[in-house]
C-alpha cells in the first residue's frame, strides 16, 4: 500500500457521519484523533481489533465484507458493564422483590425468593437467567411493558452499586464504548445479544450504548395485547418464552437478526455457543472475549466464580484463536468519568 492510500482512506471514512460523531466522542486533550481506541493499551488485543476491522472494510481486499453484513454482537452483563456482586437486573428485581414480600408469605420458603429475602447472592447467582426470570416475571406480572420501563428507568436513574456508589449506567465499560464506535464509524450494525431481559436493556440500550432497542435480542417473557379503558397496551405474563443465554443466543440472533454475524464479543461460558457459531461462519471472523483480572479498577474472577464463569469458554479462546482481552494489562480506563452519561454516537 503507497504512503498516500492511507490518507485518501482516511478521508473516505471521516466524511461519513459516524466517524465525525466517533471523532468528536474521542477528541480528549492528550490523545491523537486518529486513535479510535484511546482507553485500550497498545498490545496484541488492541492490534487484533483495528487489524480485523481494516480486513474487512478495505474495498477490493481478500476479506473485505459488505456494509450489509457487518454484523457484530455483544453480550452484555460482564462485556459491556461491570456484573458483579451480582447481575443488575438481578439487583433491580430484589428492590421489587422485597417491597411485595408482604403481599406474598410463601416466598419465605421458595427459592429463588427466600434466597431473594436473605440477601444470599450465591445462592441467587447459581439460580442463573432462568431465576433472574422468575423474580422479574413474580415481581412484574401483569404490568404493561411501558410500566415496565417506565419502573427499570425509574429505579437506574436512582439505585446506586454497592461497591461504586455510582449509578449501574455510570459502570459500562469505556473501551468498549469505544469499540462500539469505532465499529460504527465503519459500518458495522452493532447489537446487544443478552441473557438477561429484552426490556430490562432496552430501557437504556440507546442512551448508553448507541444501539437502539430494536437491535437488542434478550430473554423475553411471554405478552398479550389487551384493551384497558379503551387503550390498547401489551401486557407482561408470568411466563418464561424464551431465555437467550448458551444455545439459546445463536437462536435469539437467528430468529432477529437473521444474519449469522462477523464478530461476537463476551465474557463467559454463557456466551460460548455465540462465538462458536459466529467465528465457524466462512470468511473473516472475529472472537473477543474479556476477561476480568482487576480486582483493584473492577472485579477478578473467572472459572470459579458464580457470575459469569469464564472457563469452558476460555480454553476454547486458545484452541479458535479468538482474542481474550485481560482487563487490567489491556485497557488504560475501566469507566467513563464520573458526571453525565457519554453515550457512544
Amino acid at each position: 500500500m503507497s504512503s498516500k492510500q492511507p490518507a485518501r482512506r482516511l478521508v473516505r471514512v471521516a466524511c461519513r457521519p459516524a466517524a465525525l460523531a466517533l471523532a468528536l466522542l474521542l477528541a480528549v486533550p492528550g490523545l491523537a484523533a486518529t486513535d479510535p481506541l484511546p482507553s485500550w493499551n497498545d498490545g496484541p488485543s488492541k492490534a487484533r481489533i483495528v487489524a480485523f476491522v481494516r480486513a474487512v472494510t478495505e474495498p477490493g481486499g481478500k476479506d473485505y465484507v459488505p456494509p450489509a453484513e457487518r454484523i457484530a454482537v455483544f453480550d452484555n452483563d460482564g462485556t459491556l458493564w461491570t456484573e458483579q456482586p451480582a447481575y443488575f437486573q438481578l439487583m433491580f428485581a430484589l428492590d421489587r422483590v422485597k417491597a411485595l414480600a408482604p403481599q406474598h408469605p410463601e416466598w419465605k420458603t421458595k427459592q429463588p425468593f427466600k434466597a431473594a429475602l436473605e440477601g444470599d447472592m450465591k445462592a441467587l447467582a447459581a439460580s442463573g437467567e432462568k431465576g433472574l426470570l422468575e423474580l422479574v416475571m413474580a415481581s412484574h406480572g401483569g404490568m404493561t411493558t411501558d410500566e415496565f420501563q417506565q419502573a427499570v428507568r425509574q429505579w437506574l436513574a436512582t439505585a446506586r452499586h454497592p461497591r461504586f456508589k455510582r449509578p449501574y449506567t455510570d459502570l459500562v465499560y469505556q473501551p468498549m464504548l469505544e469499540l462500539l464506535a469505532y465499529l460504527r464509524a465503519n459500518g458495522f450494525r452493532t447489537w446487544i445479544v443478552s441473557g438477561g431481559g429484552i426490556e430490562f436493556v432496552r430501557a437504556f440500550s440507546e442512551e448508553r450504548y448507541g444501539i437502539p432497542p430494536e437491535q437488542v435480542v434478550g430473554s423475553t417473557v411471554k405478552t398479550r395485547f389487551e384493551l384497558r379503558d379503551g387503550v390498547p397496551v401489551l401486557v407482561r405474563l408470568p411466563e418464561i418464552d424464551f431465555i437467550d443465554d448458551k444455545a439459546g443466543k445463536p437462536v435469539g440472533i437467528n430468529r432477529q437478526v437473521g444474519r449469522r454475524p462477523i464478530a461476537a464479543f463476551g465474557n463467559s461460558d454463557g456466551d460460548l455457543q455465540m462465538l462458536q457459531w459466529t467465528t465457524a461462519g466462512p470468511g473473516a471472523r472475529f472472537g473477543l472475549i474479556v476477561r476480568h483480572t482487576d480486582a483493584e479498577r473492577e472485579y477478578a474472577y473467572d472459572r470459579e466464580s458464580h457470575v459469569g464463569r469464564l472457563d469452558t469458554a476460555l480454553a476454547e479462546a486458545a484452541a479458535k484463536g479468538w482474542v481474550v482481552v485481560d482487563m487490567k494489562a489491556d485497557w488504560k480506563a475501566i469507566y467513563p468519568p464520573a458526571g453525565p452519561s457519554t453515550a457512544a454516537p
